[in-house]
């Protein structure tokens, strides 16, 4: 194990939004960075997840929501911010903090360490022992890809959104967007003006205009039925990509060699395939019990390992700039009152 992270109060794994909003709550609270906490991270240096985003994507918030607290984002506060520039704006708040993230380790297990309040950290690197580990892996860490995928073989490229930069990837003729949220939508939007388009839709969202995201962002759960509400899709509604030109067709049900099957059993042979289907959260290497008991806000059935920036163990909208600051404090409130 490197030097670096041995006898440290707090091990934030997790480099982006989430795990430097925790080591700006810690450095609120008086706890120096690489002193007190360290700051691990799986990517190569500053290869943060928004550095990996298609070219032209910008945020749902515009800037005044895209940013934490203690470090404003500069210039048109209505703008939406693109994602080089957040991934910039990370870098920004890193050197602000005085933090130095250690890259290039893999967090893969944490568990409890004898009669105290010691945890044992497993790494790619080896262990280490420490009294608190905050995951910050993210919300949206590994891509979802459907089962009926490994069985498509269009003629043209399948690829799930994370693996999407620009329209020139994709060959001339027709593209079938898989997944009608915000980035399937988006996706929908920006090759359409030089592909022909459809958008397979599983599950109909409210539309929403692109000013009320910092508000409606976020899965919603009905108080009265007590029923799922998926994300609004902001700015363009389906209907409005209908009148543009792209086909909305039903959710895939199966595919087979070059053909796909919707739901109302009618099939399609789209020459390429970009699978928006969203992504799941960076919690796995955490015990099954940590993910299952989770007793208040970012706290886990483990005393002293703690989640920041996933709606499961925050609340709605942790997993956004504004939102992760909560989960932030908290933590940093918890580190600090524990003995």
């Amino acid at each position: 194990m490197r030097a670096g992270l041995t006898h440290r109060r707090a091990i934030i794994v997790g480099a982006g939004q989430s795990g430097l909003a925790v080591a700006a709550a810690l450095s609120a609270e008086g706890l120096r960075p690489q002193h007190e906490f360290v700051v691990i991270d799986a990517a190569s240096m500053g290869q943060r997840s928004w550095s990996s985003r298609w070219h032209s994507m910008e945020l749902l918030s515009d800037v005044r929501h895209s940013a934490l607290s203690t470090r404003r984002l500069l210039g048109d506060q209505r703008r939406h911010p693109r994602v080089d520039e957040m991934a910039d704006y990370l870098t920004f708040v890193e050197a602000g903090l005085g933090v130095r993230t250690v890259w290039g380790i893999r967090a893969t297990g944490v568990e409890h360490r004898g009669n105290g309040s010691t945890l044992l950290l497993s790494t790619t690197a080896g262990e280490v022992q420490t009294r608190n580990v905050i995951c910050a892996t993210g919300a949206a860490a590994h891509p979802r890809i459907p089962e009926w995928a490994s069985l498509l073989m269009a003629p043209g490229v399948v690829m799930h959104s994370s693996q999407y930069l620009y329209p020139k990837q994709i060959p001339a003729g027709d593209v079938m967007i898989v997944g009608g949220g915000n980035s399937g939508v988006q996706l929908a939007r920006e090759l359409l003006a030089s592909h022909t388009v459809t958008l397979s839709v599983r599950t109909w969202r409210q539309h929403r205009p692109a000013m009320s995201s910092p508000a409606a962002a976020g899965e919603r759960v009905s108080l009265v039925s007590r029923k799922r509400r998926p994300e609004p899709v902001f700015g363009d509604s389906y209907e409005q990509l209908r009148r543009a030109g792209v086909t909305i067709a039903p959710a895939v049900q199966a595919a087979a060699g070059a053909v796909v099957t919707f739901a109302d059993g009618t099939q399609a042979s789209p020459r390429s395939v970009i699978l928006a289907t969203g992504y799941t959260p960076g919690d796995d290497w955490l015990p099954e019990s940590a993910r299952v008991d989770r007793p208040r806000r970012t706290l886990t059935g483990l005393p002293g390992l703690f989640v920041a920036g996933m709606p499961q163990y925050g609340g709605r909208g942790s997993d956004t700039l504004a939102g992760v600051w909560k989960d932030a404090k908290t933590i940093a409130q918890h580190i600090i009152d524990r003995p």
